[in-house]
């Protein structure tokens, strides 16, 4: 349980640095950030799988494609759906769209809630139920306002959803899935790292830029493997949880880098944020339950117990 809550909040708080780590990247644009991101991940992602002792599922995923080429269509539309939300990530922050992006990671627990519905028939409960009217609103007002919600945003809580949900029907969902996903956007990140104008020989004029990268590959791997880990490691309820604290603080890094919440967005984001809340209030009320019941069990079997020793 603690080895998950430390890799739940190491990632999620290196998903926070992220933003600011972007402005270390401000001579390339956005698109070729997401390509050197891409490029320096891959080294550092093979090497946390080894350390993790994942590195089997690689060729576990060779074999399936191997056995049934066509599975390998579905694994270049997982890669697609990927390198959209990573390219989005890295982005956003550099294009001053970073609230937006936040704002999707916020709806994404509420998308996935009704996936789960649609999908799985997964019944709401009433703390779900009214999260969902809330965060409905809260969209409601945005489209009203704007005429349409931030494409930024739709793209995080559909577009992610979409992914979790083709992942777990093909049975990708885990750090070999994701090698895989890394390994088919190489070749459109090469192209966006060769967009650049200026010469290469920038590169040995400010050689910081090569560690800029460097360290960008580094953390995008531990922020992602911790994240694949802790999902491993977690009940999902107390995952589920955790997981709120990577919006909080792409919102706050989004606001420290000079990003404003306007007045007449007041009544997009705030009946989010309360959609949020009720769903911890939920969590904390499934996890209050558990602890009794243990507890329960705890002191029926210590009775049970010394009831065994009288009859001795």
């Amino acid at each position: 349980m603690i080895k998950g809550v430390v890799c739940s909040v190491l990632a999620s708080t290196i998903f926070g640095l992220l933003y600011f780590y972007s402005k270390l990247l401000v001579v390339f644009d956005g698109t070729q950030v997401f390509g050197w991101r891409m490029i320096s991940l891959l080294p550092f992602l093979t090497l946390f799988m080894w350390l993790t002792r994942d590195i089997g599922l690689i060729k576990e995923i060779y074999l399936r494609i191997k056995a049934k080429p066509a599975f390998f269509l579905l694994l270049i539309l997982s890669a697609f759906l990927s390198g959209l939300q990573l390219w989005l990530f890295l982005w956003a922050p550099i294009n001053g769209r970073g609230m937006q992006v936040s704002l999707g990671y916020f709806l994404l627990p509420l998308v996935l809630v009704m996936v789960g519905s649609l999908f799985y028939k997964e019944k709401l409960s009433v703390f779900q139920k009214i999260a969902v009217l809330l965060a409905g609103f809260g969209v409601a007002h945005e489209i009203w306002r704007m005429g349409g919600i931030a494409w930024e945003t739709v793209l995080v809580a559909v577009g992610y959803s979409t992914y979790f949900f083709m992942r777990r029907l093909i049975k990708t969902d885990h750090l070999g899935g994701f090698w895989w996903d890394n390994v088919l956007i190489l070749p459109v990140a090469f192209y966006f790292v060769n967009t650049w104008t200026m010469p290469w020989s920038t590169y040995l004029a400010q050689p910081h830029l090569i560690a800029v990268i460097i360290g960008l590959g580094i953390l995008s791997a531990i922020g992602l493997g911790s994240y694949i880990l802790a999902s491993r490691f977690l009940p999902m309820v107390i995952f589920g949880l955790l997981s709120y604290l990577e919006p909080i603080l792409l919102a706050m890094a989004s606001l420290l880098l000079g990003e404003k919440i306007h007045s007449t967005e007041l009544l997009t984001y705030i009946p989010i944020w309360c959609a949020v809340v009720v769903l911890v209030l939920e969590g904390i009320r499934h996890l209050y339950k558990q602890y009794q019941a243990k507890r329960i069990l705890v002191v029926n079997m210590e009775k049970f117990s010394a009831r065994k020793e009288d009859y001795r």
